[in-house]
């Protein structure tokens, strides 16, 4: 088994190469296991196909049963794996710390926070100290941590560009390692957050209205490449393709369509 701070410095390292990397989403043992076969580099979990999983909405999911779901993705595979903290689980700061100490005992090398809370996002100055309280966090381990933070405007129906700028300026301040706001699709909204912050930059594809290839990302300098819960929302589509035939049919070959 490779070890963490050998995974660590992997998954630093692919932040950093002059091509960026796809870092699909799994959802449970065996699909991380099918995404490492497929030769991808490293694997993030994802709260949202977690909790479609469970059948329960998004962000539902307790920190201690997170904990639990790391372990087992950790374990399923030889990749780096970073984790999808949602919002850190709490509002204080200092709470934030202590997500991130636990989380890195499961063996994962980076985490995502997010700066909402109920569809609304958290003024600018607590966001930057919640980064600040995480990033702490993380350079208080003895391995590289991968800490991103996440301006979720877009996703909550504010697609500011202006206000997600300034906020992962201030993330990269606060000593966050990648940024990431996830809703932004347009090429020309992607350039401008590219061409704003210093450190890498993580976009979120498989999602409606994004067009862009791999190549188009990477040339315009994107660096990491996340599929969120789409991959597992693909599956459950073809899931019900096929209950719906049989219901419809009452056949069975649905396998052979």
């Amino acid at each position: 088994m490779i070890s963490q701070y050998e995974k660590a410095v992997l998954f630093k390292k692919l932040h950093y190469e002059k091509s960026a990397f796809i870092i699909p989403n799994p959802w449970d043992m065996g699909t991380a296991k099918i995404l490492e076969n497929s030769g991808f580099k490293a694997l993030a979990t994802s709260s949202a196909a977690l909790a479609l999983s469970r059948g329960v909405p998004d962000n539902s999911i307790p920190l201690e049963e997170t904990l639990i779901h790391l372990k087992d993705m950790v374990s399923a595979t030889d990749l780096p794996v970073s984790a999808d903290l949602g919002n850190g689980f709490f509002d204080k700061p200092e709470d934030i710390y202590d997500t991130i100490l636990a989380a890195a005992k499961t063996g994962i090398v980076g985490a995502s926070i997010e700066d909402t809370n109920a569809n609304k996002s958290y003024p600018l100055e607590w966001a930057v100290e919640r980064i600040k309280a995480a990033s702490e966090a993380a350079k208080s381990l003895n391995f590289p941590f991968m800490l991103t933070a996440r301006a979720d405007n877009y996703f909550i129906g504010n697609p500011n560009l202006k206000d997600t700028i300034k906020r992962l300026q201030a993330y990269q301040m606060a000593g966050a390692n990648v940024l990431f706001a996830p809703g932004i699709i347009l090429k020309e909204d992607i350039q401008s957050v590219v061409s704003a912050v210093d450190n890498p930059l993580n976009v979120l594809m498989g999602i409606k209205g994004a067009n862009l290839n791999f190549e188009e990302l990477s040339q315009m300098g994107v660096k990491r490449i996340s599929l969120g819960a789409s991959l597992y929302r693909n599956a459950m589509n073809h899931f019900m393709e096929s209950i719906q035939y049989i219901n419809q049919t009452g056949q069975f070959d649905f396998t052979g369509k």
